[in-house]
């Protein structure tokens, strides 16, 4: 009797459990939470030239591209929804009815209000291009100066990756010198306050970078991702975005900040100098230069020109910063340039000397052999350190006006009339050709990211070029142009293998 007792309460229980497990089963079947589907119709939404029907990922997140320049502050959204009641920010919804901003990711909240269960969906809207907009009002006044800024005011519509910039004050006007002769004009922008960019830190003044010589878009991005990996102290942050001008469309661009010496760029204690080795027929007359004894008879024609502080001439300061040059100059050029008491390892931070020089030399910049863009500094007391780098645009083999540096092969940097006499010390060689293989090695990595920002550009670029159509035409100094974009990018990155390779046998 006891046997069958016991027998018959573990059949109960046993019976038990199934009945649970099966009230379970039942209550997630019976009460579901799930999106079917997400769409904004152009019934609802007069900005709209066409239905949008969301792509769902299978677990959370609703997502679209909208390439139409619509209104999506205020977009009403249709969906088919199982579970009952739907929230955005604790504020219900009614599908067909209810318009929420899709600037920013929007999170639906679904609510079974059977059994209170709940369920957040995710809406991601990649908006034009999925790159930031920058948005500049100039009451229509040309921007047609490098000198007089232009008043109005710029806001910032950072889509799914960056912070939105509300309406501000600000002057803008043209920048460069070669590029200043383009169609697509680059520019400076300048805050009276110090303002944050596309997650970038806060400054006054940001650079519009129009890369129309540079079909792929990315030779400056790429370089300065490769001085970020290097030794030094600084290197320029920069990220694209689509930038409309009194509301027309005027192509992507690569924000940057300038080089300056600030606390949050190159932090240089207050007498410190950032000097710019430039031409002496494109300095301003505000700007304050000297001729050095031997650089300019090697290199006609270049100037030493004191970017920061702001100084007079025939000042202590003045002296200083010269006279220090000069003497590093002679030692250089001296007998005994090898010592490294006498010589000129006593006058140079030799990391920052061989990081500079193998980024120009791997890029094979145009401009850093001896022409601008030139950056050192120096804190008295202490070593004189190469950067920030700076202007790639014509890097990458992207220039036709000099053999030199058209192809991958041959070296182009070591023509620079420092980087020439430093090369005849084997010590400084060999330092060189130990850190290159660092670079090397990191190939694949600089690859990937061309593909990434490639990537990054793949709605951008077929915008940008039909603002611009350039593609499979010459624009000045483009040594060779393809009719497409992926043969651009496909040519970069054979001119980077080949170059790279080339090297990797010269300096082993």
């Amino acid at each position: 009797m006891l046997f069958g007792f016991r027998l018959k309460k573990k059949y109960i229980l046993l019976l038990t459990l199934i009945l649970i497990s099966c009230v379970k089963e039942q209550d997630v079947t019976d009460y579901p939470i799930e999106i079917k589907s997400f769409s904004f119709l152009s019934e609802l939404n007069p900005s709209l030239t066409q239905d949008v029907n969301l792509t769902f990922n299978g677990v959370d997140t609703f997502s679209a591209e909208i390439n139409e320049l619509c209104d999506i502050k205020q977009l009403v959204a249709s969906y088919n929804v199982v579970g009952g009641l739907v929230q955005v920010d604790s504020v219900e919804q009614t599908s067909g009815i209810s318009n929420n901003d899709f600037n920013k990711p929007v999170t639906y909240n679904v609510a079974n209000t059977t059994n209170s269960t709940t369920k957040n969906f995710y809406i991601e809207i990649s908006y034009f291009t999925g790159l930031p907009r920058i948005l500049i009002n100039t009451g229509n006044a040309p921007i047609v100066s490098k000198e007089d800024y232009v008043a109005g005011f710029v806001s910032v519509k950072g889509g799914l990756e960056f912070e939105d910039l509300e309406v501000q004050e600000m002057k803008i006007k043209g920048r460069g010198n070669s590029t200043w002769g383009h169609p697509k004009k680059p520019y400076q922008l300048k805050f009276s306050d110090k303002t944050e960019m596309l997650t970038i830190a806060e400054d006054k003044k940001w650079l519009f970078l129009a890369e129309y010589s540079d079909k792929s878009l990315i030779r400056n991005k790429i370089a300065l991702y490769m001085g970020a990996m290097s030794r030094l102290d600084y290197t320029p942050k920069g990220e694209f975005a689509e930038v409309f001008l009194n509301n027309e469309y005027n192509g992507t661009y690569l924000i940057t900040q300038k080089v300056e010496v600030k606390s949050n760029r190159l932090d240089l204690p207050d007498n410190g100098y950032l000097v710019e080795i430039d031409w002496e027929t494109r300095v301003e007359s505000e700007d304050v230069i000297f001729k050095p004894t031997i650089y300019t008879q090697i290199s006609s024609g270049n100037v030493f020109n004191i970017k920061e502080p702001a100084l007079d001439y025939n000042t202590a300061e003045f002296d200083l910063i010269k006279d220090h040059i000069n003497n590093f100059e002679a030692a250089l050029f001296g007998a005994n340039f090898k010592d490294t008491l006498t010589g000129y390892q006593a006058y140079i931070d030799l990391p920052s000397f061989v990081d500079w020089y193998l980024v120009q030399e791997i890029t094979k910049n145009v401009d850093a052999r001896s022409f601008s863009s030139i950056y050192f500094n120096y804190i008295p007391g202490r070593k004189i350190k190469m950067g920030p780098l700076w202007d790639f645009d014509l890097s990458f083999g992207n220039v036709d006006y000099s053999e030199a540096v058209r192809y991958p092969e041959g070296f182009w940097i070591k023509g620079n009339p420092w980087y020439k006499r430093l090369f005849e010390d084997p010590a400084f060689e060999s330092a060189v050709k130990e850190r290159f293989f660092y670079f090397y090695n990191n190939t694949s990595v600089i690859l990937d990211k061309i593909d990434e920002n490639a990537k990054q550009l793949k709605r951008a670029q077929g915008k940008n070029y039909e603002r611009w159509p350039t593609l499979g035409t010459y624009v000045w100094p483009n040594p060779v142009y393809f009719n497409t974009y992926e043969e651009e990018l496909s040519h970069l990155k054979d001119w980077v293998t080949k170059r790279m390779e080339w090297l990797h046998g010269e300096f082993n």
